[in-house]
């Protein structure tokens, strides 16, 4: 193996997540302050999945690396957990600026990595991301690192190595939200993010060397789950382990952590329920919520899918549904008056394509949508926004997460019956409730069974607290709970 210290710079990685050229290859990883070369590692396609066109190769990091990479971590921690709360809120503004600066390559690479639209990649995917930094930095301004308790003292300290695991469905937004609060507590990270959408990752880790970030403070191995995850995840130097994925993947995680007892945060599935009780504002309520439940081509964990109204109303609120799904544009992802591009990837194409077919062959009635493309669209991973009505609780289509355009409508005679189905998955990440009576809506929020629960489509905080219950996970993302999650906590008794 042999170690290069950067030479490309922003503009080398950002034409390899934006306007590809004649190569999109990029087989380094980011270790110890300095991009390595890694020409001699097995190489990861990267599909572009509005042509299914490969666009650029990865490398395939293994166990040698994930060592290099927490070696580097662990002999950082030593100076940087002593780091002072202005030095590091000085390094995260850095990071802010150069996010701000390149959101339009970072937006470009996610458009490129997963189809995610331009327009959405702009308003959303990018500035939610670095909202997360901007988050830690106004949190670092007021939190109290050690509070005197008369005879005691509690002192947070940062946990040590920790090893963050990101998805490929937020890929700026799922970094940011786990860098930003280790490197607020003090820590530091080795990062794998998703080999199926990469691009922007390098990105965000040549903005880190650009901030000037210690040397070992971040790190970033590339390759799949089953090597460079499950390394991460068993390593006896890494003190913590973030993941955000699958509940299959976050398991596998958990079990390989136990051995070296780490802590282990979890954003895992989810099934989360959209309750309209009568009272709602139908009219304005079910776009809202196709959309929601659509948003990212279905491909959000807490994306509310699971539509619950009441039976009296199930076909008004169908017809509120075909014309929502209407004014869905399908098509380019980088054609700005595109709102819903391609699913990121074959295999998760495939699987809701299964999840269609399983919905039709076990009952569920069609209100839109279907199996296969949309009409017009003869190639990409394009599936049809899709709605079922009728569905009951025992359907695979309202229990397992599909990750797709696929919005199921579950009728309910009584509020209790529509709280009983909201509750009736394995998942509990989250939940909306909607209705004219902000205290029924308080009353009927504080009986379901789920981290996030959002009354009447309020706006997205950086600093609410996102995390499940059940298999959806555990511990929780944003804010200042998300800083906690990186710190451990010592009493200092006679203090």
């Amino acid at each position: 193996m042999t170690a290069t210290d950067n030479v490309r710079g922003a503009g080398g990685i950002s034409s390899v997540g934006g306007n590809v050229g004649d190569s999109g290859d990029d087989l380094r990883f980011y270790i110890d302050g300095r991009w390595q070369d890694r020409a001699e590692a097995p190489r990861i396609a990267v599909v572009d999945p509005f042509s299914e066109a490969v666009v650029g190769h990865v490398a395939a990091g293994s166990s040698a690396d994930v060592d290099l990479a927490v070696a580097a971590a662990r002999r950082a921690f030593s100076s940087f957990s002593r780091s002072t709360v202005d030095e590091r809120m000085a390094l995260l503004g850095r990071i802010l600026a150069l996010l701000e600066e390149r959101a339009e390559q970072f937006a470009q690479a996610i458009t490129t990595e997963m189809g995610t639209p331009i327009g959405f990649a702009r308003t959303a995917h990018v500035p939610f991301g670095i909202a997360h930094v901007r988050a830690q930095i106004e949190v670092l301004r007021r939190y109290e690192f050690l509070s005197p308790e008369g005879a005691f003292a509690i002192s947070k300290e940062p946990i040590g190595v920790c090893a963050l695991i990101t998805p490929w469905n937020w890929p700026l937004y799922q970094v940011t939200a786990k860098v930003a609060p280790a490197i607020a507590a003090g820590c530091t990270v080795v990062l794998k993010p998703s080999e199926l959408s990469p691009f922007s990752a390098r990105l965000f880790a040549q903005v880190m060397h650009d901030a000037g970030t210690p040397a070992g403070v971040f790190s970033l191995v590339g390759g799949t789950g089953e090597v460079v995850g499950a390394a991460l995840a068993a390593h006896p130097d890494v003190d913590m382990i973030s993941i955000t994925g699958s509940t299959r993947a976050g398991v596998l995680v958990a079990q390989a952590g136990a051995v070296s007892v780490k802590r282990v945060v979890q954003e895992l599935g989810g099934k989360s329920p959209n309750l309209f009780l009568d009272d709602a504002d139908f009219e304005e309520g079910v776009a809202k919520g196709v959309l929601a439940g659509m948003r990212n081509a279905g491909q959000s964990c807490s994306a509310p899918t699971r539509m619950l109204v009441p039976a009296s109303r199930l076909a008004e609120v169908e017809s509120l549904v075909r014309a929502a799904v209407a004014g869905i544009r399908l098509g380019d992802p980088r054609d700005e008056k595109t709102s819903m591009g391609p699913i990121a990837n074959a295999a998760q194409y495939a699987r809701v394509q299964a999840m269609i077919a399983s919905g039709i062959e076990e009952g569920a009635r069609l209100v839109c949508g279907g199996p296969g493309r949309p009409d017009g669209l003869a190639r990409g991973y394009f599936a049809r926004p899709t709605v079922f009505s009728d569905v009951t609780p025992d359907m695979r289509v309202a229990q397992e997460e599909i990750f797709g355009p696929v919005l199921v409508l579950m009728p309910y005679r009584d509020e209790a019956q529509a709280i009983a189905i909201a509750n009736d998955t394995v998942y509990g990440l989250g939940a909306a409730v909607q209705s004219a009576d902000r205290e029924r809506a308080r009353r009927v929020a504080s009986q379901l069974r789920a981290g996030q629960v959002h009354i009447n489509y309020p706006p997205w905080n950086s600093h609410a607290p996102f995390g499940g219950y059940k298999r959806s996970g555990n511990g929780r993302e944003y804010g200042v709970h998300g800083l906690e999650e990186y710190l451990e906590t010592k009493a200092i008794v006679g203090y």
